[in-house]
């Protein structure tokens, strides 16, 4: 039993620590799109092209299910891969449904961390619109985050700068809640939680995107067990060097245990 997780960099890996810690007894392929990282700048019709080349590529391997863990590449592509092929395929949305219930009491607003690319898809306005009834949701692309994230940048003191930089013209008291709306920004969990004041929550769907999974391979029949825990890295550039930046980014996070807030998001 293999689960294949798919993404443009490292970022699924915040899904794929997640998926270890749940599902100890399965085996993982983690395909990254080295070749076009990040897909937050490009067109979606690139985007697309790349997404169905990549999968094409893990389906030959041979997977069980799929994770698209990326919120751009599912939505652009999760409808045709679906179409494409018959196995459980998950996909991911930023976590902007859970975070608006948990403010709407509160008075305070959910601003939405997220790719340009993103925050640009349809998918993106039409969420947004069939949550939001009250006009609470705010929208900051953070293009650069990604790059940071591919290049293992996790200084502290450059990352306060980034983020002290890009809320400067926030009024951080207004708000309740943040959205990781990329898998590349779990990464920084540590660092907002030590920038922005204590009444914020940070959540992201990572958790959410694991229990859906698990829920679908139950209705797929897919029997327990049938691995160890081992993961297969794959990448479109075929670069050794970033097989072992995934394996470093996958300690890491592993390590630092980054994903510890089990809310059902």
């Amino acid at each position: 039993m293999r689960i294949g997780f798919f993404d443009s960099g490292i970022g699924g890996l915040t899904v794929l620590a997640e998926a270890l810690r749940r599902h100890p007894d399965k085996d993982f392929l983690y395909m990254a799109d080295t070749l076009h990282v990040p897909y937050g700048t490009k067109s979606k019709e690139d985007v697309k092209g790349y997404i169905l080349e990549a999968v094409g590529t893990m389906m030959n391997e041979g997977i069980d299910a799929l994770v698209v863990a990326c919120n751009t590449a599912t939505s652009i592509a999760i409808t045709e891969l679906r179409e494409r092929y018959s196995l459980p395929i998950v996909g991911m949305e930023p976590a902007v449904k859970p975070a608006v219930e948990m403010n709407s009491a509160t008075g305070k607003r959910v601003l939405v961390f997220a790719t340009p690319l993103t925050l640009q898809l349809p998918k993106y306005y039409a969420l947004v619109s069939r949550v939001d009834d009250t006009g609470i949701v705010d929208s900051l692309p953070l293009p650069e985050l990604v790059h940071y994230c591919e290049s293992l940048q996790f200084d502290k003191q450059i990352m306060n700068e980034y983020f002290r930089a890009k809320l400067a013209g926030y009024e951080l008291n207004d708000y309740g809640i943040i959205v990781l709306g990329c898998t590349h920004y779990p990464f920084y969990k540590d660092i907002l939680r030590e920038l922005l004041p204590d009444h914020i929550a940070i959540v992201d769907g990572n958790v959410g995107t694991v229990k859906r999974l698990s829920a679908l391979l139950s209705r797929y029949g897919i029997a327990r067990g049938g691995g160890s825990g081992n993961v297969q890295f794959m990448c479109t550039g075929n670069e050794p060097g970033y097989i072992d930046k995934m394996q470093t980014a996958l300690a890491y996070l592993r390590e630092k245990d980054n994903l510890t807030e089990t809310e059902p998001f």
